[in-house]
């Protein structure tokens, strides 16, 4: 994909249970519980979901894309606090996912496509229900796409590219724009409240232009007045160090920034997923231009 920071390099597939675990041990957490179910996509393609029930009745419905090259199982750091707060995600591996057994069928933006058909069919399977878009990095230009973004749609699209039912968008480190998938314009006309997040070190071979700062276009192009917030950590990659997507990374893991950020985002989701209005007193309390955490709202 012509100038898609996509690194399929260190995905180790057969090591991520194991490292999710001790991860999440570390970070307080018990190993979250995951169940698979499959769905049928446009010409009969087979779109594996993955689901993480919370204990008791759900608060929130969250539709999870993944990072290029990953899977949905390498975010169980992110995963485990939303749990906690009682959200409930379903999550589809992407055709581009290493763990797809069809990704060389799908090159290029081929992949795009199928995106979108899978958050399609998945919105269909739940029902007309609000939900949060939520993903990261190309997951986070869907996620945004689902809230608005007027992305550029894939040949052969037809229909809208965005859902109705997506009530609010957390957008994990979303890519600059790119004018094949999607302008700074494009990304402005996000119609959603919606939560994007970067670090200052969040830099990807290939990247040009405004460095880590390409990653919070979508927030600096939305209107003001729609309830945007933007989240910049320090020091935080576009892995948190290894404790997301890239486990085979040597860290050290920023778990104390990625604590910072499901915290943030599991705020995000109460005021705007649930309409909490104690949550977006408590969220904008937290408004700060100052580092480490700086979280920018218009």
């Amino acid at each position: 994909m012509a100038g898609f920071p996509i690194d399929r390099r260190g995905l180790l597939a057969g090591a991520g249970a194991l490292v999710a675990s001790t991860r999440l041990g570390a970070m307080g957490m018990k190993p979250v519980a995951e169940r698979q179910f499959t769905l049928t996509g446009p010409g009969g393609r087979e779109i594996r979901v993955s689901e993480w029930k919370p204990r008791g009745t759900p608060k929130a419905l969250v539709l999870f894309s993944h990072g290029a090259a990953s899977s949905p199982r390498f975010y169980e750091a992110v995963f485990g606090p939303w749990l906690a707060a009682g959200f409930h995600i379903l999550a589809p591996l992407h055709v581009d996912s290493i763990e797809h057994p069809r990704a060389k069928d799908f090159p290029g933006l081929a992949s795009w496509k199928a995106r979108l058909e899978d958050m399609r069919v998945l919105s269909a399977h739940v029902g007309k229900r609000p939900w949060i878009a939520a993903g990261h990095s190309y997951g986070g230009l869907v996620a945004l796409t689902m809230g608005g973004a007027a992305a550029v749609p894939p040949e052969g699209w037809s229909g809208p590219l965005h859902d109705a039912n997506a009530r609010a968008v957390v957008a994990f480190s979303p890519p600059a724009p790119i004018p094949v998938l999607c302008t700074a314009e494009g990304y402005g006309k996000v119609a959603v409240p919606a939560l994007v997040q970067t670090g200052t070190a969040d830099l990807l071979p290939g990247m040009t232009g405004e460095g880590w700062r390409g990653h919070l276009v979508p927030y600096e192009a939305a209107a003001p007045g729609g309830n945007r917030y933007g989240l910049v950590l320090e020091g935080v990659d576009h892995y948190f160090g290894g404790a997301i997507c890239r486990y085979d990374l040597p860290g050290p893991k920023q778990l104390d920034r990625l604590a910072d950020a499901t915290r943030i985002s599991t705020l995000f989701v109460d005021a705007y997923g649930r309409g909490d209005k104690g949550a977006v007193r408590r969220l904008d309390a937290l408004v700060s231009d100052v580092l480490p955490v700086r979280l920018l709202r218009k």
